[in-house]
């Protein structure tokens, strides 16, 4: 991996093929078969004009028309010190932190960088710019990469990955081939692209003023400029095991999807721990969430590790004591328990009547 540095500030008066040519020779590198150029989103953005208006003097935060704007759907929302967090579907395809909406390292001018619609376009465009920046002699055979940032499931920190390639062979697909000691292999397929991204991102980063690096020894995963670029990664949503967040899937069970209105209604959970007491609010609110007619949260009280319901028709108290396990589930409450009472109880929240014995 080799950095390019001494890059300048770029904006969309730039001919980025031209600046990365140069920033080769300060490095006295001379492009070669298997070479892939690793870009930063940043810098695709910066140069092609995706900028939106500044929104507060010195904040990193997104703000939320503009995430949902870039968004298909939300995937979890969580509230944070600096406001509500989404995890979304973005329209450049990965599903991402703020649809990768990003007020960090936007230059001087400060503002909202925001990633392009087809990243894999982005991509091909720069190959295109090298082509011309290096004629009227041969460009080898290389591959360009346009990475940018994500955090995964399950793992702390974040990795670069592929948002966008041209002239790579982004995934090895390896199923039917045979492992070492001759077993066929069932699922194994490298993405081999964000190995790349990720690689760079050893010697680039938002600290460094890096925004580039030749990545070198990749012959065979260097190929035809027209091969699939790295939408080809995005695992389609019938695919996808994990199309909504644990919280979110149970909360939109009951009517209360993330993003949405009745999600707002209902109040987003916080990142940080929170008292047990607005956990449970919410959970009320989630479980008579659309109810027609309405059921009223004085008909709701809540004593000590449990939860009471003194609706008066059968049929209703047991709807609403179903939907009270779900959404005190959805609030990782699921060790109180639900009953009915054969009363009901005043707004202070104390049960006036013991549960009744039939039930």
């Amino acid at each position: 991996m080799v950095p390019l540095t001494g890059m300048p500030e770029v904006g969309a008066n730039h001919d980025l093929a031209e600046l990365l040519r140069a920033a080769l020779e300060r490095a006295r590198v001379e492009l070669s078969d298997g070479d892939v150029l690793v870009v930063s989103s940043k810098v695709i953005s910066k140069v092609s004009g995706l900028r939106a208006a500044p929104h507060a003097a010195g904040s990193a935060t997104q703000p939320p028309d503009l995430v949902r704007e870039h968004s298909t759907r939300v995937v979890a929302e969580r509230v944070t010190s600096s406001g509500t967090t989404r995890i979304v579907a973005s329209r450049a395809g990965p599903v991402l932190a703020a649809a990768g909406v990003d007020a960090s390292n936007t230059g001087p001018t400060g503002g909202t960088l925001i990633l392009p619609r087809d990243p894999d376009l982005a991509a091909r465009a720069l190959y295109a710019g090298l082509l011309a920046a290096y004629a009227p002699a041969a460009l080898p055979r290389i591959g360009v990469v346009v990475s940018d940032t994500a955090g995964r499931p399950w793992r702390e920190g974040q990795v670069d990955f592929a948002l966008g390639a041209c002239g790579v062979e982004v995934l090895e697909d390896l199923r039917g081939l045979q492992d070492t000691d001759g077993r066929v292999l069932s699922v194994t397929a490298r993405a081999v692209a964000d190995e790349i991204a990720a690689a760079a991102d050893l010697v680039k980063g938002k600290r460094t003023e890096i925004p580039a690096a030749l990545v070198r020894g990749l012959t065979a995963a260097v190929t035809t400029p027209a091969a699939a670029g790295a939408r080809a990664l995005l695992r389609p949503v019938a695919a996808d095991w994990f199309t909504l967040g644990t919280t979110e899937a149970v909360r939109a069970a009951l009517g209360a999807p993330p993003g949405s209105t009745a999600a707002s209604t209902v109040g987003v959970a916080s990142v940080g721990p929170e008292e047990v007491t607005v956990r449970l609010r919410r959970a009320v609110v989630l479980a008579l969430l659309g109810l027609d007619p309405p059921v009223e949260a004085t008909d709701i009280q809540v004593g000590d590790g449990r939860v009471g319901v003194a609706v008066a028709d059968p049929f209703r108290c047991g709807l609403v004591m179903a939907r009270l396990e779900v959404a005190l589930h959805s609030e990782h409450l699921s060790d109180w328990r639900v009953e009915r009472l054969s009363g009901s109880a005043d707004v202070s929240g104390r049960t006036s009547a013991a549960p009744d014995e039939d039930d």
